[in-house]
């Protein structure tokens, strides 16, 4: 599991240290920087299988930039000079394994892959890796070392588990008309696509690995209890659905029976259904799934949701990933404040962070932890969301 995460000199980050749990959430103010952390641990997953271009990126959810966007660029300040030439991301696992890569673009005719400027993989103080501008093995800088490498070690080793779990991470941004089947899907991915797409795919796996697998059969049965208009939900082909003609669905389409209509007339398509259901399911597959990326980032995971719902998907959603036989890991943004009110806090594998802009605009992440304050304060009736908004915890846009 990712247990610390290193960025320099990225977008609004200028350096930050976060020390991740398992599943970790990240709120605060528009613009503050949370899609940036997000993409950082992108453009470090595409350094990780061996170059960093836009192709790359994208399909890791990440939205590409010049290097005169993704380079800080802010003034000098105390203690520490402007912004460097190059971009810094640095990964430790919690088995020792580590892996650190600075990258390099010139700002001006910038060439259309990245270049390493130095690379450190390590596991434990043994360096499997290590290259600088002085290295003999510095002839081809956008192709990554420790990419090549990866195959003379066992797969089971734990610095070839931290590359592993670095090269596979996605950032989902989930959007109503993917899930319904009436848009494409422009980023493909097993089990589902970054926007969404494949869910009825997906769902039909998971329904069907339920005899074989008590997790899955576990979250299958706690998504029904989140949508409570549904008696049952699966999936059907489109021309067996009643839909209208001018809906582009896909083959596929996600089937609701509604518990409160009769017999005959009670089917209803995704296309038709509410979309905080879809999104109930979107949650349940990462969760469940066999396929679902050990390392992922949701960005915005309560869109579409009421506060209530967003509560309790939460809520859900952290007891999925906490009791599954897979160990996978979350990074989670979100702006509703009902969705702290569903985090597990006394667990410490859960992990809440504030995201903030200081006075000079760099991004500051803070972690929220229960000090004896806040256990005070929530004996007083005192909510995480309501001490969000109130300012208790940083994270608040100053508005």
């Amino acid at each position: 599991m990712l247990q610390i995460l290193t960025i320099e000199d990225f977008k609004s980050i200028e350096k930050q240290r976060v020390e991740l749990g398992q599943i970790n959430f990240f709120v605060g103010a528009n613009g503050s920087g949370k899609s940036n952390l997000l993409e950082a641990l992108g453009v470090l997953s595409a350094a990780a299988d061996g170059r960093v271009d836009d192709g790359r990126l994208l399909e890791r959810g990440v939205r590409p930039g010049v290097p005169s966007l993704y380079k800080s660029a802010f003034r000098a300040s105390a203690g520490r000079a402007r912004g460097g030439s190059h971009i810094f991301f640095g990964a430790e696992s919690d088995d020792s394994a580590s892996f650190e890569v600075s990258l390099h673009n010139p700002l001006k005719d910038p060439s259309p892959a990245w270049r390493y400027k130095t690379e450190v993989w390590k596991q434990g103080v043994t360096k499997i890796v290590g290259r600088s501008p002085r290295s003999r093995e510095n002839a081809n800088t956008e192709q990554g070392l420790a990419a090549l490498r990866a195959v003379e070690r066992t797969k089971d080793d734990p610095a070839t588990r931290l590359l592993r779990l670095l090269q596979n991470y996605v950032i989902y941004s989930p959007v109503t008309n993917v899930l319904r089947g009436v848009a494409p899907e422009t980023q493909p991915r097993s089990p589902l696509g970054l926007s969404g797409g494949l869910l009825p795919d997906a769902v039909a796996a998971i329904l069907a690995s339920r005899p074989r697998d008590e997790h899955a059969a576990k979250v299958c049965a706690e998504a029904l209890q989140l949508i409570d208009w549904a008696k049952g939900y699966g999936y059907a082909p489109a021309a067996a659905m009643p839909l209208s003609p001018a809906a582009a669905a896909s083959p596929r389409v996600i089937r609701f029976v509604d518990r409160y209509m009769r017999p005959g007339r009670n089917a209803i398509s995704g296309y038709d259904a509410s979309e905080g259901a879809l999104f109930v399911l979107f949650a349940a597959v990462l969760a469940a799934h066999e396929r679902s990326p050990l390392l992922f980032a949701v960005d915005n995971l309560d869109h579409g949701l009421n506060p209530r719902l967003a509560k309790a998907l939460v809520q859900r959603f952290c007891g999925w990933l906490l009791d599954g036989s897979t160990r996978r890991q979350a990074l989670v943004t979100t702006h509703n404040p009902l969705v702290l009110d569903g985090l597990p806090m006394a667990d410490d594998r859960v992990r809440l962070f504030t995201v903030a802009r200081t006075s000079s605009g760099r991004t500051a992440i803070r972690r929220i932890e229960l000090t004896e304050e806040l256990r005070l304060k929530a004996a007083e009736g005192w909510t995480l969301s309501r001490l969000w908004v109130a300012g208790h915890l940083g994270g608040v846009p100053n508005v």
